[in-house]
């Protein structure tokens, strides 16, 4: 009996659990190198324009490199402070701005909510580099791309900066300052209900930002802003650099001639706006130093201005892509000239 008993015992054993490994002792961790950025290659460009400036001041004693030179370096003076107010805005819109805010904003409806963006053209002024990224910044906060584009045509036309500046540049002609500002919020409204009918949303390719999930709200912006001002701050470089060398190699005696015919007066001025790439805060004065040109050809020049010009259009490559400023681009072109040839005939 206790040997079958015995034998049970033995069949129903089973060993101890095996006592677990010791842990190796976790190695200390490797510094990673750190990578070279774009702050420090700037602040290396910097350091050999101070070492070089002699040298670099030999290349630019030639009168058309002084003028490409002071071109360039103006357009860049004039657009980068906007560009930066422009950043920092958008980066507020997308780190601080819940997206429910801009559904109690702008109307549920597509069509209604186009001429709502284009009128916050005149609560939220900007030169058209600011502009750019506002625009990109609303559309990633799930604004219609239709507001969005009405916003980003109208915000540097009708803001009351560039009318006063208009008023100031054209005294004794307020019908001017009605003209601009009538013109341009049209054309804005106008093609943001044409984007409503004909756009397709695969046109747009917004850049990819970094991940910035789980961060700081602090940190998520000035990630943003560093982001954005390297992205769109290139593409501003090459329109700068585009509208200097046009500056330079097209002739002031051709305007003369042209000023001659109506029509082609109206088609030079809309091709010089976009050539020159002047700021919208600045352009009336040079619209006004044009005083060979009819009033209509000259408002033509002021509404194509802010919304097509060489730099926007290297600007909105950057944020939005190729295949839409391909289609964008040409469209709000013919739209300005249209329709600020209809508003100079009526109002001027």
């Amino acid at each position: 009996m206790s040997q079958n008993r015995l034998d049970a015992e033995e069949i129903d054993w089973t060993p101890p659990p095996a006592p677990e490994p010791a842990l190796a002792p976790a190695e200390p961790p490797v510094p990673r190198a750190r990578r070279i950025g774009s702050l420090e290659v700037l602040a290396a460009l910097l350091v050999l324009l101070v070492i070089l400036r002699g040298w670099l001041a030999g290349l630019v004693d030639s009168e058309r490199l002084q003028t490409w030179t002071t071109v360039f370096v103006s357009v860049l003076v004039q657009a980068v402070p906007f560009l930066v107010f422009g950043v920092a805005l958008s980066a507020v819109i997308a780190v601080f701005v819940p997206r429910s805010f801009w559904a109690r904003a702008l109307p549920r409806h597509p069509a209604l909510a186009v001429p709502a963006a284009g009128l916050a053209g005149v609560i939220l002024p900007g030169c058209e580099c600011g502009s750019v990224p506002i625009a990109g910044s609303l559309i990633r906060r799930g604004v219609t791309p239709a507001a969005a584009l009405a916003f980003l045509l109208a915000a540097p036309a009708i803001n009351p900066i560039v009318l006063t500046a208009t008023a100031v540049a054209f005294p004794g002609k307020p019908e001017m300052v009605v003209a601009r500002g009538v013109a341009s919020l049209i054309v804005a409204v106008a093609m943001g209900w044409l984007w409503l009918r004909l756009g397709r949303t695969d046109w747009i390719r917004l850049p990819h930002r970094p991940d910035v999930d789980g961060e700081s709200k602090w940190h998520a912006f000035w990630a943003a802003v560093r982001h954005d001002v390297m992205h769109a701050g290139g593409y501003l470089v090459l329109g700068a650099a585009a509208t200097a060398t046009i500056n330079v190699v097209v002739p002031a005696s051709w305007l003369q001639r042209l000023a001659e015919n109506p029509v082609l007066s109206v088609l030079a001025l809309a091709v010089l706006a976009v050539l020159l790439s002047i700021c919208s805060e600045a352009d009336a004065f040079v619209a006004a130093s044009l005083s060979q040109f009819s009033l209509t050809s000259r408002l033509v020049f002021l509404v194509v201005g802010p919304m097509v010009d060489l730099k926007l259009i290297a600007m909105q490559t950057g944020v939005f892509g190729r295949r839409f400023v391909v289609r964008f681009a040409p469209a709000t072109f013919a739209a300005a000239i249209l329709v600020g040839t209809g508003a100079g005939l009526l109002l001027l």
